[in-house]
């Protein structure tokens, strides 16, 4: 394989990495902070024990993804020379933004939030608490500010070749970045919501029904069940927006070759890119039309008007960015429809998670991680439907590659994947030994033996029955 395929997979594989852990780290800072303030709120010892185990997993999965990050950094130089040489002036102070107002925010602060507990007031605490997650948010903001005016460039001139900024209120607020800011908030609290059900679950199923897990079991389904139906709100405006500015990857996204209305919703099928036809067509007529112009017989782009006469290509490739589409809305509709079952159980039968028969916590266990796979599924569909270019109509990827030896870059990558796999298992094995551990070390206490535990045991047994 040539030296752009291979620095593009290894850029890819490195994002994939990395994207994880914020993933994660956004939205349980704030999950924390809401079980510090609920602990001060009720003195509840619950909400204190799910902060104690939660923080945990936080400090990990924060320490994760710092150093994937300085990695991932390292690329611009060694793989990319000719992003920095071309966008620099823009890149780089967002890039410092984001380390003056949210790396050094966290650095700070995660000691007291981690350890201070029984050594600074308990206002403080809290306050540590509240800047560590506000700190990783605005990571996050200052980080979809770039990726996004690579996506919708604005604010900027062309100089000798080099972007120089114009209007830096326009290059932040540049025409995608408030939904993609949107977009990615809530998938965060989707991941998070799914991982503390199905970590809460796995304790449940192992016989620890403390009410720190019920509390945090209860709390997961519920965000989720929030949460999913707003995500899907907003990915539609998403769309909408993509449409707008990047008609080439909406078209890809359908599998539709010609411009054209009463487009259909392509359920499944299989582009050809050589042929520029799909196969295989499972589709409901005029879907793909209604869904993006809210109209029947709206007009739809194509792919064939992205070929140049002279051949060249100018939209991404085809079947990667149409799979990886619906695997992230085939995700998300299983998210749907496990939260708002799981809810509709405990509303029922007025239980609570007591309700919860064992296969659908034997489902949230399995969905602990399906976070993970939405946003990777939405992030390959964001940024290879970006393709050919790095910099949408500014700078092609094929510009900015380094010339650099294939077989080195090749042995590189290879030694990422290799740590990337060990360390991606070692972190979800360190997670279920952690909720492991929690339950047989002696966690569940007198009040597993109290007369309310006992009674709710028994409830549980009766709901169970089938009564």
């Amino acid at each position: 394989m040539e030296t752009l395929l291979l620095s593009r997979i290894q850029f890819g594989a490195n994002i994939s990495f990395h994207i994880l852990f914020p993933t994660i780290t956004i939205a349980l800072g704030w999950v924390l902070l809401f079980f510090k303030l609920r602990f001060a709120w009720t003195q509840d010892e619950r909400w204190m024990d799910a902060y104690f185990f939660w923080v945990k997993i936080f400090a990990l999965t924060f320490a994760m993804g710092v150093v994937s990050g300085i990695t991932m950094s390292f690329q611009f130089g060694t793989n990319w020379p000719g992003f920095m040489e071309t966008v620099g002036n823009i890149a780089g102070p967002l890039l410092a933004y984001e380390i003056l107002t949210a790396f050094f925010l966290e650095a700070v602060f995660l000691g007291i939030m981690l350890f201070g507990f029984r050594r600074v007031p308990g206002w403080m605490h809290t306050l540590a608490t509240f800047l560590v997650a506000f700190g990783t948010t605005m990571s996050a903001f200052w980080i979809l500010v770039l990726n996004s005016w690579m996506h919708t460039p604005a604010g900027f001139e062309m100089i000798d070749g080099v972007v120089h900024a114009t209007d830096w209120l326009a290059i932040v607020f540049n025409p995608s970045m408030p939904y993609r800011l949107v977009h990615m908030l809530l998938a965060s609290g989707l991941t998070v919501a799914f991982l503390i059900a199905g970590v809460s679950a796995y304790r449940w199923l192992r016989g620890d029904w403390t009410s720190d897990v019920r509390a945090t079991l209860s709390f997961g389904i519920i965000v989720a069940a929030v949460l999913i139906p707003v995500q899907i709100f907003a990915g539609d405006l998403h769309g909408l927006n993509t449409l707008k500015h990047q008609p080439q990857k909406v078209a890809a996204m359908e599998g539709n070759w010609e411009t054209g209305p009463n487009v259909p919703l392509l359920l499944f099928a299989i582009p050809d890119q050589q042929a520029r036809e799909n196969h295989m067509e499972i589709a409901i007529p005029g879907g793909a039309s209604l869904i993006l112009t809210h109209s029947w017989d709206g007009v739809v782009p194509g792919l064939n008007d992205f070929v140049m006469e002279d051949g060249t290509i100018l939209h991404p490739n085809v079947p990667a960015v149409f799979w990886s589409f619906r695997v992230m809305v085939g995700v998300g509709l299983v998210m749907l429809a496990l939260s708002w079952g799981a809810v509709a159980f405990m509303m029922r039968r007025r239980m609570g998670v007591w309700s919860l028969p064992n296969p659908m916590l034997y489902a949230l266990v399995a969905m602990t991680f399906s976070g993970w796979v939405a946003t990777l599924a939405g992030w390959y569909t964001t940024e290879m439907g970006r393709q050919p270019w790095l910099v949408q109509d500014v700078l092609t990827t094929s510009a900015a590659v380094a010339d650099v030896p294939a077989p080195m870059v090749m042995t590189t990558l290879l030694a990422y994947l290799a740590v990337y796999v060990v360390l991606t298992l070692i972190y979800v094995g360190v997670i279920f030994y952690l909720a492991h551990r929690k339950t047989v070390t002696g966690d569940i206490g007198e009040e597993a033996r109290s007369p309310e535990a006992t009674a709710d045991a028994a409830a549980a047994t009766f709901a169970r029955s089938g009564a």
